[in-house]
């Protein structure tokens, strides 16, 4: 009996580990602990936030911003024109376009230049050569009417210091104009969606949103409505060609300049008051533009296509994209 309990109890310790289970030894899931939330993953992207929460963000801040803006705008009494009121008005939707952008651009930890206005270039050589562009393009334009004898300059409705105050008001009203339309449509928007779906998809798609802008001018029509939805096509090439919205801003503030101030024709229907001559049209609404003015003439596009063709011989690098 006492041999068996010897045995018994002399077995290895080897055996006697083998004997004992040991625990298992369980590994925390740290991959749970980090996924992320339900709610990060709507709306950030690998590349930060997602482009359509991007859009729907600026558009949600762009607008309520533009209605406090025009309303306080439009209750001030800065003169019976009505000239210092509608300035005040475009530097407010400016600041509109602009200021959910530089929220925007907090959030998504980008630089304020990758937005086509770089402060670096700001008035360079790219703006004042967009500015040639754009008075030699309306120049154009009308010259051609003249030509044809569809277009007259008639006499000087001004004279004097008047000349000047006008030409200075009206260069500052449009590089207003100027920026907030471009920033607006080919800005903070353009590069967003170009992330999501691509450049020239984005372009078409904000230069058609930047004709039907054009309905809330008075007087404006269709012939209007699409020269200025190619136009903003024109100037999304300038931006890709470019890599910044310097050359577009100046072609815009020239284009508009030369049409109200200089040549003192009707700008997507409105003729405003302050420009430099009497001029008038003669000749068919589908040549002449009519009240829709030298925009909503046939030529329009011809000249667009001209100066699209001569830019893009002159101007072959691409230099625009989203980063």
């Amino acid at each position: 009996m006492s041999d068996e309990m010897n045995e018994k109890t002399n077995i290895s310790s080897e055996e006697r580990k083998s004997l004992v289970a040991e625990p298992e030894v369980v590994t925390p899931d740290f991959a749970v602990g980090v996924q992320p939330s339900y709610v990060r993953t709507v709306f950030l992207g690998p590349d930060g936030l997602r482009a359509g929460w991007g859009v729907a963000f600026y558009v949600a801040m762009f607008y309520p911003l533009q209605f406090v803006v025009t309303r306080w705008a439009g209750s001030l009494e800065l003169g019976a024109s009505g000239l210092w009121r509608m300035m005040l008005e475009e530097f407010g939707v400016l600041m509109a376009a602009v200021v959910p952008a530089l929220v925007l651009a907090r959030v998504e930890r980008r630089r304020w230049g990758v937005y086509g206005l770089p402060g670096q270039k700001a008035f360079g050589k790219l703006f004042w050569g967009g500015a040639g562009w754009g008075f030699a393009g309306i120049s154009l334009l009308l010259g051609a009417m003249y030509g044809m004898r569809l277009f007259d300059m008639g006499y000087l409705a001004m004279h004097g210091a008047r000349i000047v105050k006008f030409a200075v008001f009206w260069a500052v009203f449009f590089l207003l104009v100027g920026f907030f339309e471009e920033f607006l449509l080919r800005g903070y928007s353009q590069f967003t969606l170009t992330r999501a779906i691509g450049f020239w998809p984005s372009a078409v798609v904000l230069s058609a949103v930047f004709g039907l802008i054009h309905l809330q001018n008075a007087g404006e029509q269709w012939p209007g409505l699409l020269a200025a939805a190619v136009i903003g096509l024109f100037f999304c090439l300038t931006l890709r060609r470019t890599g910044s919205l310097w050359f577009a801003v100046g072609f815009h503030m020239a284009w508009d300049w030369g049409e109200t101030f200089f040549y003192s024709v009707p700008d997507s229907g409105t003729m405003f008051p302050g420009h430099l001559l009497k001029s008038s049209f003669h000749g068919p609404r589908w040549l002449t533009g009519g009240m829709v003015g030298p925009e909503g003439s046939a030529l329009c596009f011809v000249v667009i296509g001209v100066v699209w063709v001569m830019f893009a011989r002159v101007y072959r690098e691409v230099k625009y994209g989203a980063v």
